[in-house]
């Protein structure tokens, strides 16, 4: 199967990394940093003007697209034995918004996280929204698909993992996060928060410090957040 990405970063950081890459689709008289970089790794590119480039790729392209193999997912257990200690795993529970999924791989890959946790059943799917909007990082960040939350949680915790949860209603702030350790963080759905069983195996539970009238953040906001603090903690 085969994917269809477009903008200049993620065309960009595709040919880097690498991936298999069918086709690249250019609007002509543009693009030629990344046009020299396809044409040393002998990928077929095909010339349009505007108005057929329009037909072929979605909007807001920025006149260049790629027909590539579809994106696959890391195991738990490879991600897990890779080596370096100290890792750092987000756990999205019930994320559906690739514009959110794909904003997370962007920090991700900006703070230093290993692996991207998500459930195959009530949430989205590595796909061309999620490429573009992480701008490339999509190609650096591992993500990792399981069939049930809590059954990783465990798998997670034999493996020496600490599970912090994300929620507005506790004592615990960010700040409080023992970073000397494997962590995996758990970002929730932001109307429906985490969700009961995953936030009762959670061994804690922090929330990030605000003011203001409408305490609530974005998923994909609260997912940077934390994970910078641990980052910058972590030095």
């Amino acid at each position: 199967m085969a994917t269809i990405i477009t903008g200049k970063n993620t065309v960009l950081e595709a040919i880097k990394a690498d991936r298999k890459i069918y086709e690249l689709y250019y609007l002509k008289g543009s693009n030629s940093e990344i046009l020299e970089l396809a044409n040393s790794k002998n990928i077929k590119i095909k010339e349009y003007d505007k108005f057929n480039l329009s037909k072929l790729l979605p909007s807001h392209n920025q006149g260049i697209g790629a027909l590539v193999e579809d994106y696959k997912y890391t195991s738990l257990d490879d991600a897990v034995n890779k080596e370096g200690s100290n890792k750092l795993f987000i756990m999205l529970d019930s994320i559906e918004d690739p514009h959110n999924l794909g904003a997370i791989l962007r920090s991700s890959d900006a703070f230093n996280v290993d692996a991207v946790i998500i459930p195959k059943n009530r949430s989205v799917k590595l796909n061309s929204t999620v490429a573009k909007v992480s701008t490339g990082a999509i190609e650096y960040v591992d993500v990792i698909e399981v069939t049930n939350l809590n059954q990783t949680i465990k798998k997670l915790k034999d493996s020496g993992f600490w599970i912090v949860g994300t929620e507005m209603e506790t004592e615990q702030t960010i700040h409080d996060i023992d970073v000397d350790t494997n962590l995996c963080v758990v970002i929730g759905n932001e109307g429906k928060g985490i969700t009961r069983l995953v936030k009762e195996n959670c061994d804690y539970l922090v929330k990030i410090p605000m003011s203001g009238n409408v305490n609530s953040l974005n998923a994909s906001v609260s997912a940077a957040l934390v994970t910078y603090e641990i980052y910058n903690k972590r030095g």
